[in-house]
């Protein structure tokens, strides 16, 4: 049985609604429908591709979980190095930093900076091709990761396809990928009483979880993201701060 243009439309308009209420409740913290209105549009959603499964798309909502698990990580060399970030104890180290910074940009002026806590958990890169989810990686050594796309997939706080129309239509996104404290402590929780083995600490879970060759573990895990930089860019100019490049970043989703 082919599906209508009517029952097409419905499939459009649900898939849209579910993605924007995954957006609003994972990403921005602010649900506009309870789980339960949530959940009867996802399943309905989920009923109309089984039942015309020419409807199911690879960017449905209903397709972050894969189905087979993989034998092993495909490798990935990264177009730009995902470097890691230095230390600072103290007044002297800060100073330092600003110096080679003003050497590096030779500039005498002051320089203002935009500071974020630092989220401890495992670096990903997320490439974006015209506005699709195509591939995630971990950062490795920086140089070369692991293929990790059918596992943040299963993240609903990562877009598979990104809002608006002004992206470039080739956009490498880095975030950092973990357990808010209250989701992991709920996890262990969770673990412990029924008799499984809990995780030493929030970091190490998050790793472990990026590494199950099963996308459908990872999915039973409360994962959550955060972009803080983009790396290789083409097609639209990206703004010249940092502060601006992440709000724009927001109003794609992320």
């Amino acid at each position: 049985v082919v599906a209508s243009k009517k029952i097409q439309d419905q499939a459009a308009r649900l898939r849209q609604t579910v993605t924007r209420h995954n957006y609003l409740y994972h990403t921005l913290d602010v649900p506009k429908v309870s789980d339960a209105e949530f959940d009867q549009q996802f399943r309905e959603l989920k009923a109309l591709e089984a039942e015309y499964p020419e409807l199911v798309t690879d960017d449905s909502p209903t397709q972050r979980i894969g189905s087979v698990p993989l034998d092993a990580f495909d490798q990935v060399v990264h177009e730009m190095p995902m470097l890691s970030l230095d230390n600072a104890f103290g007044k002297a180290d800060m100073q330092d930093f600003n110096r080679r910074i003003m050497t590096r940009l030779e500039t005498d002026n002051a320089i203002t900076y935009a500071c974020e806590p630092k989220i401890d958990g495992v670096a990903v890169s997320l490439l974006y091709e015209n506005g699709r989810l195509t591939r995630g990686a971990t950062r490795g050594d920086g140089t070369t990761g692991e293929n990790i796309t059918q596992n943040v997939r299963t993240i609903t706080s990562i877009p598979l396809n990104l809002m608006g129309n002004d992206y470039p239509h080739h956009l490498e996104v880095r975030g950092e990928v973990y357990f808010s404290l209250p989701r992991f402590n709920q996890m262990n929780r969770e673990a412990e009483s029924s008799g499984q083995k809990v995780f030493a600490n929030p970091r190490n879970a998050a790793a472990g979880t990026l590494r199950q060759l099963d996308s459908r573990e990872t999915a039973r895990r409360p994962l959550t993201m955060f972009a803080y930089s983009v790396g290789v860019v083409a097609g639209a100019e990206m703004p010249a701060t940092h502060s601006a490049i992440l709000a724009r970043l927001g109003s794609w989703g992320l």
